[in-house]
């Protein structure tokens, strides 16, 4: 099982990024996917999640109107298109995929087996 992160880097504050996670291992269709990040100092934080059906999605309070999470089924990917990036959004983010049916619980942590390695956000001008 794998799982890819990449498109990280330094970007000034209100400009965008586009992080994408690869997943290789697993049957993509079977999984609900979600973003989460980790700055120096803090605990891991949920960013956003789509529901294994793609119907539900899921976004922190902060980054709702600007972030846009989707998946396709058929590159085994999930990307985070990110706008109007602000300071506070400089943390590591990492891809994770879980089996979970329920809606309730993408934001969770625990809801997911696996996990990317991480890639690196910086905003700062």
């Amino acid at each position: 099982v794998q799982l890819q992160a990449s498109g990280g880097g330094l970007v000034q504050p209100g400009g965008s990024l586009k992080l994408s996670c690869a997943v290789a291992g697993l049957t993509f269709r079977t999984l609900s996917l979600g973003w989460f990040r980790q700055a120096p100092g803090k605990e891991r934080e949920f960013v956003a999640a789509i529901h294994r059906g793609g119907a539900s999605i899921r976004y922190l309070d902060s980054v709702k109107g600007r972030f846009t999470i989707s998946r396709d089924n058929a590159k085994n990917t999930v990307d985070l298109q990110m706008t109007s990036l602000k300071d506070e959004d400089s943390a590591t983010y990492y891809c994770a995929a879980g089996s979970t049916l329920i809606v309730s619980t993408l934001a969770r942590a625990s809801a997911y087996a696996y996990w990317g390695q991480g890639t690196q956000v910086t905003v700062s001008s």
